[in-house]
Order: structure tokens, then sequence, then C-alpha cells
């Protein structure tokens, strides 16, 4: 078991390039997007290394700092690969059911264009969220995780590889739902956008606080369901500045279109 998140050690990664959805590529031994070799590592690497002399609380903290070190490093080759193009990559974190495909497929018609949108899919299995974006026009590459909850630096190195965004786009990597793992791995980003849905409570801010103090951006999504949901907005926006006093939240729609324009801003600025 990974002593960082809970994950089996028997998660994998696959990646369907864009256009060939139906296809299935292992990735093996995945390499950085500038195709160095590096050792293999499926977000739990180290984790079948054997401690002597250690007693359980030890092995986990050495165990941890070992994956998260090797995450860090493999997250600033992606960086460095992704700042060289000129492309601005957003890490797109939620629970699930927060509206981060909907909302993407909604950008991808109304700015993907614009924007140059490419999307890296992060789900345990299927493809039918790449296969939604893929429909709305926007070149898409699925990662399917298996067991693991979170996608990790060598994970989005292999998708880069498949995708291949072209220099100056913006690129989107929609994570797994989940609002603890993935806020532990860097994946090489510019940015972190979070979703929190006004179906799911307003709490969210103080009982996930590492998520969202590591937001830039905060989308509050579903509004237009407020007239219908007990939700308090006010007490959401207040524990994010308690959390976060810099991120920025904006409430969005993906059905109304409420803030959308707004949001294709945000991106468009954070590109440059």
């Amino acid at each position: 078991m990974c002593a960082t998140c809970g994950c089996g050690d028997e998660a994998g990664v696959r990646v369907f390039g864009p256009g060939h959805l139906g296809h299935d590529e292992e990735s093996g031994h995945q390499r950085a997007p500038d195709e160095h070799p590096h050792e293999h590592h499926d977000g739990h690497a180290g984790s079948h290394e054997h401690d002597h002399g250690q007693g359980p609380a030890g092995r986990t903290i050495e165990l941890q700092q070992k994956i998260l070190a090797k995450n860090d490093r493999l997250a600033e080759e992606n960086r460095a690969w992704l700042t060289a193009r000129g492309i601005l990559a957003v890490n797109l974190m939620s629970s699930p059911g927060s509206g981060k495909t909907t909302l993407l497929e909604r950008t991808a018609r109304d700015a993907g264009a614009r924007l140059g949108l490419a999307v890296i899919e992060g789900d345990q299995e299927t493809t039918l969220d790449a296969s939604r974006i893929q429909a709305a026009g926007c070149a898409v590459a699925q990662i399917n995780t298996g067991a693991g909850c979170h996608l990790d630096a060598s994970m989005i190195a292999t998708a880069l590889r498949a995708l291949d965004p072209r220099p100056g786009s913006v690129l989107v990597i929609e994570n797994v739902g989940n609002l603890v793992c993935p806020a532990l791995f860097d994946l090489g980003e510019a940015a972190r956008v979070v979703l929190s849905s006004v179906t799911e409570g307003a709490d969210k801010p103080i009982k996930y606080p590492q998520m969202f103090r590591g937001a830039d951006l905060v989308l509050l999504t579903k509004v237009d369901l407020l007239p219908y949901v007990d939700f308090d907005a006010e007490r959401h926006a207040r524990d994010l500045k308690l959390i976060s006093p810099h991120t920025q939240i904006l409430p969005v729609s993906a059905t109304s279109g409420e803030g959308l324009p707004a949001w294709y801003d945000w991106l468009a600025g954070r590109a440059g």
C-alpha cells in the first residue's frame, strides 16, 4: 500500500491519445516528454523498498518523503518542458460530481479555439469523460489510474507525449475526483483550480484545507441551482478567505453560462 495516500500498489496508467480513444496504449516504463528515460513511477514508487531498524512511523515518513521527492523531480521536468513551449498547464481538481467535465465541455465549445485548449483526463477507469471532451472539439488524452486515486507527474509525462499540445496553448488536466490526495502531488502545472459545487455543502474549505490552500482559483459551480439548495455562499467565501486569503473565488454555471466569460478571461490572462 502507498504510505502517502493508501492507494493499492497495482495502480497503473493507460493513455489514450487524441483521435483513438478506444486504443489502449500501455505506459510501461514511462518517459518524460523530452524522451529522457526515468525510473518507472505510478504514484507509488519506493513502496516495495525494505527498511531496516525502523518502526512503522519511521518507515511511513521516509517512504512518503521518497515518493513526494521523486514526484517533485519529475514535475519540474514537466514544468520545464511546458514552459519552454509556452504552454499554460492548469491542474483542475474537485470532489466527484462537482462539474469538472461539464465545465470543460462548455469551455471547449465556447473558447477552445481562442485558447488552443487541450485536455488530459484522469479517471480510474473508462474513457467516458475523454469522449465527451473530444466530442466538444477538443484534443484530449485519457489517463486511467486503475486503483490510483490521483494523477502524478510521471503519468502526466506519458500523457504529454501522447497529446503533444501545441506551443502557446492552454492545457487543462482534469484530476481524479478527490479532495485529498491530488493536493499532495505536483504535476508540473502553472496553476491550480479547485471546483466547489453548491450541491455538496459550504464546509469544504475548512474540511479539506490543504486542497483549498493551494488553489489559485476556486470556481463555485452550479450556481444556477442556488435557489433550490441549502448552500451558505457567505460562509463558504468567509471560510475560504480564512484558509487561503490570496485565492480568488468565481461563481460559475456551465448550464446558464454565468461567470464563464470571466473564467475564459482568467485562463487567457494566465496564458499571457
